[in-house]
C-alpha cells in the first residue's frame, strides 16, 4: 500500500495544522494567506513503517511532501553520500517537484509516518507569490554553492602558491623561443636583433640548439664598448660562456640559486639539450608582485607588442591567483575583462600612432563575453570599429583593425573562428552602417542574422571615441522591444540547445561544455529577457536583477538563476586554470568532479530548465 489519502483537511482541522506550520520554516515567516493555500491544497497521506514514499521507478514527482510526524530515511544510488533521515517539519523533494523529475534517492516511512502531499502546481505558485517560500525552497542551492566555492578555493590554493614561489617548475617560464644566433654572427647584427625585439640578452646556440654562451646588455660595457670592439667581431668572441643552464623540470629556486651563486641575471632553459626559453632576474621577482595595479602599470606603461604580450600571461596567471584566494566569479571574470579591455585599448593606441590614425576618431568596440565583461581566462576575439565614414576611412581604419587583431593574437586571444573582428569588412562600419545591419538582423530574423544579434547587441566600447557606441545601444534597446517577431524568434534561437539533463533528473554524459551548455543557456534567455524589456544592461547578472522588477520575476528564482551562472562560470574558470591550452578549454569531466560540485551542477542545470521555460512560456509561443 502506497500511501492512504484522506480528504482535505476541514476548517477545524486547518486551524490546527497551521498552528503546528508556524513552528517550522518557512511557514513561521510567510503570510498568512499563503500558508492558508498550502493548506487548502493539501492532503493528508500516511505511510506504514518502511514503506516507500517515492522513488526513482516511479516516475516525475507531482506533489511536496511536508512530514507531520513520524519521519523519513533516505538512500541515494550507489556511490553517493550515505543514507540521510527527514524529520517532522521537513519538506522534500524540494529539486524533483520544480524540476518536475523524478527523484534520485529512495525514500521510505521511518515507523507511523503522517504527511501533507501538495500538488507541484500549487508549489510554483507559492514560489512565485510568497518570497519567504521561495527563498527556503531555492536554499540548498544557494548553499551548495557555497560549499562548492570553498572547495574550489582549496583546490587552487596550493597551485597559486607554488607560481607565487620559487617553487615554479621552469617550464612555466617558456613562453617564446628566446633570441638565439649562430657563433659566427657579427656583432652589429646580434646588437640590432635585441634592440628589435626589446629583450636584455642574446643567447649563441650551435646547430642542435645548444647553449654555448650568452651576451646580455650588462655584459655591453666591459666587454665590448671599452675594448672598443668593432661591430664586425662574432659574437663568439665577446660572449661569456660557458652558459649555466637548467633543464625544464626544474624549479625557479634552481635558478635563483645558479644567479646567485654564478652572479649572472639571465639563466636559459633546455628541454633535451636544446634551448626553449629563458629566466631572468626579473622574472622571479615578478613572482612576489603580481597584482591588479602591478598589471595595469606594465600595460599603460608598454610600448611594444612583445611587452603586451608579457603583460597577457601574467593576467592569466593573476585569474590563478584569484581563484585561490576566493574571489567571486562574478568579480574575477570583470577584472579580467578590465585588465583585457586595458590590454586591447593599448594595443589600440599604439597601432593607432603606427597607422597614422587619431585613437578618438573612431571607437573599438567589445561584442559577445568581452562586451558583457564576462571573459574567462581562455577567450577568443570578437570586436569591431565604427569609423568616421568620410571618403576612404574604411580601408584605412580596417587595414588598423587587422593590425590589431594579430596583435591580440599574438597575445594569447585567439582570432575568432567565426570572423568576429575588426580588421574584417562587415565588422569596420559608420555609425550609420552598423545602424543598418542592426535593424535588417532585428526586421528579417534570419537564422544567421539571430546568431549576429546574440553576439553583436551585447556590445560595448573598450577603446577610442565611446561616445560613438551609445546611438547604436539605444537603438538596440528601443527596436527590439518594439519588434514582437524579432523576439519570438530570438527566444525560440535561445531554446535550441536544452540543459544536458536525463530523463531522471541527473546529468547527462560523461562531459560537459561548460560554455555551450552551460553559462550560454542563462546568457541566451537573458538577453531575451532584457531586450523584451528594453534594459540596456549588457552583463548576464545584470539583465537577469535588472528585468525582475518590469517583468514581475519572483526575486527567489532571480538570485537562483544568477547564483547558478556564476557557480558555471566559476566551474569554467577552474577548468581553465587547469589546462588553458586544451583543444576546448570549456570541457568538464563529469567523473572527475567531487560530489558537491556534483549536486551544484544538477541543480544549476534545473535552475536552467526554470528559467527556459519562463522564456519559452512569455515569448516563445
Amino acid at each position: 500500500m502506497h500511501g492512504v489519502s484522506t480528504t482535505t483537511p476541514s476548517p477545524n482541522l486547518l486551524a490546527h495544522l497551521e498552528a503546528e506550520l508556524v513552528r517550522h520554516a518557512p511557514f513561521g515567516q510567510m503570510e498568512p494567506a499563503h500558508r492558508r493555500r498550502f493548506l487548502e491544497a493539501a492532503e493528508q497521506v500516511y505511510y506504514a513503517p518502511d514503506e516507500v514514499v517515492l522513488e526513482p521507478a516511479a516516475g516525475p514527482v507531482t506533489h511536496l511532501l511536508c512530514i507531520r510526524s513520524g519521519g523519513v530515511s533516505g538512500e541515494q544510488r550507489l556511490g553517493a553520500p550515505g543514507p540521510f533521515a527527514l524529520e517532522a517539519g521537513e519538506v522534500f523533494p524540494v529539486s524533483a517537484v520544480l524540476g518536475a523529475r523524478p527523484v534520485t534517492a529512495s525514500y521510505k516511512a521511518v515507523g507511523d509516518t503522517f504527511c501533507l502531499r501538495v500538488p507541484a502546481a500549487v508549489v510554483r505558485e507559492l514560489v512565485a507569490a510568497s518570497a519567504p517560500f521561495a527563498d527556503f525552497v531555492n536554499r540548498r542551492m544557494l548553499q551548495l554553492l557555497e560549499l562548492s566555492q570553498r572547495a574550489l578555493q582549496g583546490r587552487f590554493a596550493s597551485r597559486a602558491l607554488a607560481e607565487q614561489t620559487l617553487e615554479a617548475p621552469l617550464a612555466r617560464f617558456v613562453r617564446k623561443a628566446p633570441l638565439a644566433v649562430p657563433p659566427a654572427t657579427p656583432l652589429a647584427d646580434a646588437l640590432r636583433a635585441m634592440h628589435e625585439r626589446r629583450v636584455g640578452s642574446v643567447l649563441v646556440t650551435d646547430a642542435a640548439g645548444a647553449a654555448l654562451g650568452i651576451l646580455t646588455r650588462h655584459d655591453m660595457l666591459d666587454r665590448v664598448v671599452l675594448p672598443a670592439r668593432a661591430l664586425s667581431t662574432a659574437i663568439a668572441d665577446v660572449m661569456s660562456a660557458p652558459v649555466h643552464t637548467l633543464d625544464v623540470a626544474q624549479r625557479a629556486h634552481d635558478a635563483a640559486l645558479v644567479m646567485s651563486r654564478e652572479r649572472v641575471r639571465h639563466v636559459p632553459i633546455t628541454d633535451g639539450g636544446r634551448v626553449v626559453g629563458i629566466v631572468s632576474e626579473r622574472d622571479l621577482f615578478a613572482l612576489q608582485r603580481l597584482s591588479i595595479t602591478q598589471l595595469g602599470s606594465a600595460i599603460d606603461g608598454a610600448d611594444s607588442v612583445p611587452l603586451l604580450q608579457e603583460a597577457a600571461a601574467d593576467i592569466r596567471r593573476f585569474a590563478a591567483q584569484l581563484l585561490a584566494q576566493g574571489v567571486q566569479a562574478r568579480a574575477l571574470t570583470e577584472l579580467v575583462s578590465h585588465l583585457n579591455d586595458r590590454l586591447t585599448a593599448r594595443l589600440y593606441t599604439l597601432l593607432c600612432a603606427q597607422h597614422g590614425l587619431a585613437p578618438d576618431a573612431a571607437c573599438w568596440l567589445a561584442f559577445g563575453s568581452e562586451g558583457r565583461g564576462e571573459q574567462t581566462i581562455a577567450t577568443d576575439q570578437d570586436n569591431g570599429l565604427i569609423h568616421p565614414g568620410g571618403p576612404g576611412d574604411a580601408e584605412r581604419w580596417r587595414a588598423l583593425g587587422a593590425a590589431v587583431n594579430d596583435a591580440l593574437a599574438a597575445c594569447g586571444y585567439p582570432l575568432c573562428k567565426g570572423g568576429i573582428m575588426a580588421g574584417r569588412p562587415e565588422c569596420c562600419l559608420s555609425t550609420e552602417g552598423w545602424r543598418e545591419r542592426f535593424a535588417h538582423w532585428i526586421d528579417h530574423g534570419a537564422p544567421q542574422d539571430l546568431l549576429n544579434a546574440s553576439i553583436f547587441f551585447d556590445l560595448r566600447p573598450v577603446a577610442g571615441n565611446a561616445a560613438l557606441a551609445a546611438p547604436l545601444r539605444r537603438f538596440v534597446a528601443e527596436r527590439a522591444p518594439a519588434t514582437p517577431r524579432f523576439l519570438n524568434q530570438l527566444a525560440l534561437n535561445a531554446l535550441t540547445h536544452r540543459p544536458p539533463l536525463a530523463w531522471h533528473g541527473g546529468l547527462a554524459g560523461d562531459s560537459l561544455d561548460l560554455k555551450l551548455q552551460g553559462t550560454a543557456l542563462f546568457v541566451e534567455a537573458a538577453r531575451v529577457l532584457a531586450l523584451a524589456a528594453g534594459v540596456g544592461a549588457t552583463g548576464t547578472r545584470a539583465r537577469l536583477e535588472a528585468v525582475a522588477g518590469p517583468l514581475k520575476l519572483p526575486a527567489a528564482e532571480v538570485a537562483t538563476w544568477a547564483a547558478g551562472f556564476e557557480y558555471l562560470q566559476l566551474l569554467r574558470l577552474g577548468v581553465q586554470a587547469g589546462d588553458a591550452e586544451a583543444a576546448n578549454p570549456n570541457l568538464c569531466a563529469v567523473a572527475e568532479l567531487n560530489e558537491i560540485d556534483r549536486r551544484v551542477l544538477r541543480e544549476t542545470l534545473r535552475a536552467a530548465r526554470r528559467l527556459q521555460q519562463r522564456v519559452e512560456l512569455d515569448w516563445a509561443r
